[in-house]
């Protein structure tokens, strides 16, 4: 069984790719584990994974070792890529985030992909395309009566982009998907790449990218591994992309799109964003950095170098200027953490992030809750009487709701815009998807996951709970005491991860009971709301990845 299925790094130019099922999860499980010399924070994927420091991961997870991605000591090589192959269901509305560019869909969704990766001195090559066809089926979505239900909903999606449903009918996709074209020299990569990237420390979401929407091209200067310095270990990565609108109407109702929704104008957004992590020397374990992006239409740059590499422009309103809105620009800060603690087989980690110029240094520390997002989650792992079986348990919380400050800093309850919205930048997404953020506009997600691993193999459940769309909820009902309840999911997953050989199988199997779905107020006559309030649906998603072995 050939160690080389993700053995990727200095040898090589492969990638993980960000947010790959089963792999990812086992490499961040085995450094907590002590099983690995992986000293990267996973703040910043792909990862580019030291092959000579990380074998002892990949002995134990698949059996034997050898010195490369091909089994030579050659720093040139030509090679398969592990196939992957996905397939996802949703019963009666559409359920789930963070895989990449399948969309939000009604019924079957099929992922796959299938390339090469190519080593010649300093140049590699990765070609790693994505195939993506979707049965698309209508279902009901929003549809309300009420004038100050369809405002809300229509003022995120005007300030956004987020579509319910992805077309008319079944659509396809084939996109240059987890490719790139660079140098690398030393710790140091640099070219072209169209890859999910992921920044921050999150399990199932982070604040500014994720591997929640299709990829987008992008120039990129990154360190391919973790670059251990005096002071401490490195990571960081500049880049400068292409972000694109959808063009679809948000809701399934023609004629609630022409009254209030906002078109699109056609044109591109051009995006530059920065992240840096740092690991202090003297504290083993600690990581902390921060990202900022910028973007803003295409019509509405300048051609100076602030206007290409904005994310180092200051960071106070006063300095940055007032005047500054009718470029358009739409700007996100966060900061984050991560603490992993081997002798403890424990990480905790968080992000902050905010999407405005505070008015200065003073506002910003005064008023922190301004414009803000945040997570925190944790993974902790016992040992179990059989050697290399553990139980772990790892949660998430994810909060995008605007805070209380609405009712400081705006008239009323209605608040202001919420994350990943802007009034004209848009929403921070590609083709209708957030680029980090998956659960929805607005929306708050806890996730706890309860399981027994050993290598790739798991058994486990996991447990979420999903407040939909509370910017709009209270802009449309104000209080609790409107007589509308919150949209809330409920739901429980069985998950199994098997591998046999060179073929890794992962399975979700997830209901979702939705309490007051979509606002419903009142009986209907159909027989999937037939109390009116509450849907009971299915998502069920299976992947298969296969190493193509000697």
């Amino acid at each position: 069984m050939g160690v080389g299925l993700f053995t990727i790094g200095t040898a090589s130019g492969q990638t993980l790719s960000a947010g790959f099922p089963v792999i990812e999860e086992a490499v961040r499980r085995n450094q907590l584990l002590g099983d690995s010399t992986f000293q990267g924070s996973f703040s910043l994927r792909p990862l580019g994974v030291s092959q000579r420091g990380d074998i002892p991961i990949f002995k134990k997870l698949f059996g034997n070792g050898k010195s490369d991605l091909t089994g030579t000591t050659s720093r040139n090589y030509f090679r398969a890529i592990p196939f992957r192959q996905t397939l996802a269901f949703n019963s009666k509305r559409p359920y789930g985030w963070g895989n990449g560019p399948m969309v939000p869909n009604v019924g079957f969704q099929t992922y796959t992909q299938l390339g090469f990766a190519t080593k010649l001195s300093i140049l590699n090559i990765q070609f790693a395309p994505e195939f993506v066809w979707s049965q698309n089926k209508p279902y009901q979505g929003f549809e309300s009566s009420i004038p100050s239900v369809i405002n809300a909903k229509y003022r995120y999606w005007s300030f956004g982009d987020y579509p319910e449903r992805f077309g008319s009918g079944p659509t396809t996709l084939f996109w240059w998907g987890q490719s790139k074209a660079t140098l690398q020299v030393g710790f140091l990569e640099t070219g072209i790449s169209t890859e999910n990237i992921w920044w921050g420390p999150g399990q199932f979401s982070a604040l500014t990218f994720s591997n929640n929407s299709r990829s987008f091209p992008h120039l990129t200067l990154r360190s391919r591994r973790p670059a251990n310095t005096f002071l401490g270990i490195f990571e960081g990565e500049l880049i400068m992309g292409r972000l694109e609108d959808s063009g679809i109407p948000p809701s399934q109702i023609t004629q609630l799109n022409e009254d209030y929704f906002f078109k699109f104008s056609g044109d591109y957004k051009y995006l530059n964003a920065l992240t840096i992590t740092y690991q202090p020397k003297w504290l083993s374990g600690l990581s902390f950095g921060f990202t900022r992006t910028h973007q803003q239409y295409s019509e509405q740059m300048g051609n100076t170098f602030s206007d290409y590499l904005p994310v180092f422009e200051p960071f106070q309103k006063k300095v940055y200027g007032f005047d500054r809105d009718a470029e358009g620009r739409d700007q996100q800060f966060t900061f984050f953490g991560r603490w992993a603690i081997p002798k403890g087989k424990s990480e905790v980690y968080f992000e902050y992030g905010r999407r405005d110029h505070a008015f200065d240094w003073r506002e910003a520390f005064l008023n922190p809750e301004h414009a803000r997002a945040y997570l925190f989650g944790f993974q902790k792992l016992w040992a179990t009487a059989t050697p290399g079986r553990n139980v772990q348990v790892r949660a998430e919380m994810l909060h995008q709701q605007e805070s209380i400050n609405r009712i400081i800093r705006y008239a009323g309850l209605g608040g202001g815009y919420t994350w990943n919205t802007h009034g004209q930048a848009r929403g921070f997404t590609n083709f209708g998807e957030a680029l980090g953020t998956g659960p929805g506009v607005g929306s708050n997600v806890q996730t706890i996951e309860i399981s027994l691993v050993d290598g790739l193999n798991k058994k486990g459940l996991v447990l979420e709970r999903l407040e939909n769309h509370q910017d709009a909820y209270y802009r449309a009902f104000g209080n609790f005491n409107s007589g509308v309840d919150p949209w809330v999911d409920l739901s429980m997953g069985i998950l199994w991860d098997h591998q046999v050989g060179d073929l890794v199988v992962s399975t979700r199997s997830q209901f979702i009971y939705a309490l007051n779905y979509q606002w419903q107020t009142s009986p209907t006559l159909t027989k999937d709301f037939n109390s009116g309030k509450n849907l009971l649906a299915f998502f069920g998603q299976v992947h298969l990845i296969y190493h193509f072995g000697k």
